[in-house]
C-alpha cells in the first residue's frame, strides 16, 4: 500500500512525492521513543477492513530519511459530519517526528488534506503537547502503573483493600482464563452486555476478531468466571515493555464478587511473568469511578493532549456521553435487548471516535 506524502515547503526539508510502504513506517515507529502500538501499521488495516474508513497515512522524509509520520482516519458521521481523527477508537495517536519542524510539517500537511476533503476539524491524541498554536484539551489522563521484578514484591506492594478484593474474588469461587483468539466470544458476550448497560453502542465483534489476528502474540484475552460462565473480560495489547488494557468489562450483577479486581490482578500476572515494567489502565476522566478504581492499584495520572486544527467557524467538538444532546439516546440504548443493541452498536460507533 501507498501512503501519502505530506512536505512542506517552508520547512526545509524534500518536497518531493516519494512512497513508503509498511516495513519503512514500522521501522520508524519502532525507533521513535513516543510511539505506541496504534502508529503501527497494520491499525491502517483494521480501520479500512472492519469501518470502512479512508484512512491517510502522512509520511515526511528528508532525504532518503523518514522523520515523520501521521497516521490519520477519516470518519462521517450524521451527528458530527466530517473530520479527522488520530487515531479514533484507541487511547493515543498523532504525530512522531524526529524535530518540530517535521511536526510542523506533518500538521500543514494534514491541514491542507482537511480542507480539501472538507473536513471541520481534525483531533490529535497526543501524549504531550505538540502545537501550542492549536486549541486543546485535557480531560482525560492515562492511568500507568509501574510493576515490580516478581509477583511477591508486587502484591505486597498492592493496598490492602485491592488485595482483599482479589482474596473475596478467589474464595467465591471466581477463576481467570487466558490465551487468544478461542476466548473472543466469551469476550464479546460480556463486553456487549456491559456497553448495552451503559448506554453505548459496541464495536463489531469482527474488530476484535481483527484486533487479536493482527497483532497475534501481542494481544492477549482474559476471562473470568463464576461457575463457567464469563462474567468480566479483557483485552491486552503489548507494545515494548508495556501491557495496555484498552477494553474491559464486569457484568453488574457479579460486581459484589470483584471480577474487576480478579481480572487486573491475572493481567498484572501475566505481565510480570512476561518480564514487562508497567501496566497501562487505559485512559480516564478524573475523579471518576474507573479513574478511583485504577488510583486504588497504585497507578498514577499522565495528562493526555488532544490538540484541535479546527476549520474557520469550527468550535471545539464534544463527542462526550457527557453532552446533553446523547442523555435521551443513551437511556433509551439501555432498555434495548442486548441482541438488537449488537445490531444496531456497530453501524453507529464506525462514527464516534
Amino acid at each position: 500500500m501507498i501512503v501519502r506524502i505530506a512536505k512542506s515547503a517552508t520547512s526545509g526539508l524534500s518536497a518531493a512525492t516519494t512512497e513508503i510502504d509498511e516495513r519503512e513506517w514500522d521501522a520508524f515507529v519502532h525507533a521513535h521513543a513516543d510511539a505506541t502500538p496504534y502508529h503501527l501499521w497494520r491499525w491502517r488495516s483494521v480501520f479500512e477492513d472492519v469501518f470502512g474508513h479512508r484512512c491517510e497515512y502522512l509520511a515526511l522524509r528528508d532525504d532518503d530519511r523518514v522523520v515523520g509520520v501521521l497516521p490519520l482516519v477519516v470518519l462521517k458521521s450524521v451527528l458530527f459530519g466530517r473530520f479527522g481523527v488520530s487515531l479514533p477508537f484507541v487511547n493515543y495517536g498523532g504525530v512522531l517526528a524526529t524535530s518540530p519542524s517535521a511536526a510542523d510539517a506533518l500538521l500543514a500537511g494534514a491541514s491542507t488534506l482537511a480542507v480539501r476533503h472538507g473536513l471541520t476539524h481534525l483531533e490529535l491524541r497526543h501524549r504531550e503537547p505538540h502545537y501550542p498554536q492549536l486549541r486543546a484539551k485535557q480531560h482525560k489522563v492515562a492511568m500507568v502503573l509501574p510493576l515490580a521484578a516478581s509477583t511477591e514484591e508486587m502484591w505486597a506492594a498492592l493496598d490492602r483493600k485491592v488485595r482483599n478484593q482479589i482474596r473475596k474474588a478467589e474464595k467465591s469461587g471466581l477463576t481467570v482464563e487466558t490465551g487468544g483468539l478461542e476466548l473472543l466470544a466469551d469476550f464479546y458476550t460480556v463486553f456487549a452486555r456491559n456497553m448495552r448497560d451503559l448506554g453505548t453502542p459496541v464495536y463489531s465483534r469482527r474488530f476484535f476478531l481483527a484486533v487479536l489476528s493482527h497483532f497475534g502474540e501481542h494481544s492477549r484475552v482474559f476471562v473470568v468466571r463464576c461457575d463457567g460462565e464469563p462474567i468480566g473480560a479483557a483485552v491486552s495489547l503489548t507494545f515494548r515493555d508495556v501491557i495496555e488494557v484498552p477494553w474491559a468489562s464486569s457484568l453488574r450483577e457479579h460486581l459484589a464478587l470483584c471480577p474487576n479486581n480478579l481480572l487486573y490482578w491475572a493481567v498484572i500476572q501475566y505481565a510480570i511473568g512476561d518480564r514487562l515494567r508497567a501496566l497501562d489502565f487505559g485512559r480516564s476522566t478524573p475523579n471518576e469511578g474507573t479513574f478511583h478504581f485504577k488510583r486504588q492499584w497504585g497507578a498514577g495520572p499522565a495528562p493526555l493532549h488532544w490538540e484541535y486544527y479546527l476549520r474557520s467557524g469550527t468550535t471545539l467538538p464534544d463527542h462526550s456521553p457527557k453532552n446533553p444532546r446523547f442523555r435521551g439516546a443513551i437511556e433509551v440504548w439501555k432498555w434495548l435487548p442486548v441482541g438488537v443493541a449488537n445490531r444496531l452498536g456497530p453501524s453507529i460507533v464506525r462514527g464516534i471516535p
